[in-house]
């Protein structure tokens, strides 16, 4: 049996793929307030605010191509039993060949039912409003917004309390409650933090390695360190 793998990704290895963040200055984020884009209430004020900012993700996400650390990450599904853990709303590591993600935050082409919660493939094409599910209810985003819970919080916690290995990659662990996930890792799993921000936020974190790289360069050098264990 395949030892287990899990990666926690964040915005950073997007970014390497010309993906914006909310942080970034002049991206796509830089001419929205969260608030009026990114929350519930932003949903009830102004639907077509909110669907025109995520038409346009949408498209950008599409247009991006996985970069070096998403496919290495997928290449150890060769030696390991790999979940991927994101923050991140593209499907960047799936295309990188990553067979097993778990979306904290939604999937950027995907789309929800209000009335139902049921779930569907949106692709590239836009949401409008007014488009409905086969149930007649408005078709929102499948996004989990500011304010609103993770459900997959739970599973994600559980996956990574299993892990033998635990690599953190493009988050300055700074977004809450996902970044408390590292500390549901085993103490005596190897951890591997790969992000070259100086505003980390770590503490008490047992077997821990930081490589102050961004994900195209750090990525590499953790497979490497991991493959050396299996030969």
């Amino acid at each position: 049996m395949k030892k287990k793998l899990v990666i926690f990704s964040g915005a950073g290895v997007s970014a390497e793929s010309g993906l914006d963040t909310f942080r970034d200055d002049g991206g796509i984020w830089a001419n929205y307030d969260i608030n009026d884009v990114a929350t519930p209430e932003a949903w009830l004020k102004n639907p077509n605010l909110v669907l025109d900012f995520y038409n346009t993700r949408r498209r950008i996400a599409s247009d991006a191509n996985p970069n070096i650390a998403h496919k290495e990450i997928a290449k150890l599904e060769d030696i390991l039993d790999v979940t991927v853990i994101t923050q991140n709303i593209d499907n960047l590591h799936e295309r990188g060949g990553s067979s097993k993600v778990i979306h904290l935050h939604g999937e950027v082409d995907k789309v929800r039912s209000t009335g139902t919660d049921e779930v569907y493939l949106q692709g590239v094409d836009p949401l409008l409003f007014g488009d409905v599910c086969p149930n007649g209810h408005q078709l929102r985003p499948h996004i989990v917004w500011f304010g609103e819970q993770v459900p997959n919080l739970t599973i994600a916690e559980k996956v990574i309390s299993e892990a033998d290995f635990l690599i953190v990659i493009g988050t300055s662990l700074n977004v809450y409650p996902a970044a408390g996930l590292i500390h549901a890792a085993s103490d005596s799993a190897p951890k591997y933090l790969v992000d070259p921000s100086d505003n980390i936020k770590i503490s008490k974190i047992e077997n821990l390695k930081i490589f102050k790289e961004k994900a195209t360069i750090g990525i590499p050098k953790v497979a490497e360190l991991i493959r050396k264990e299996f030969r």
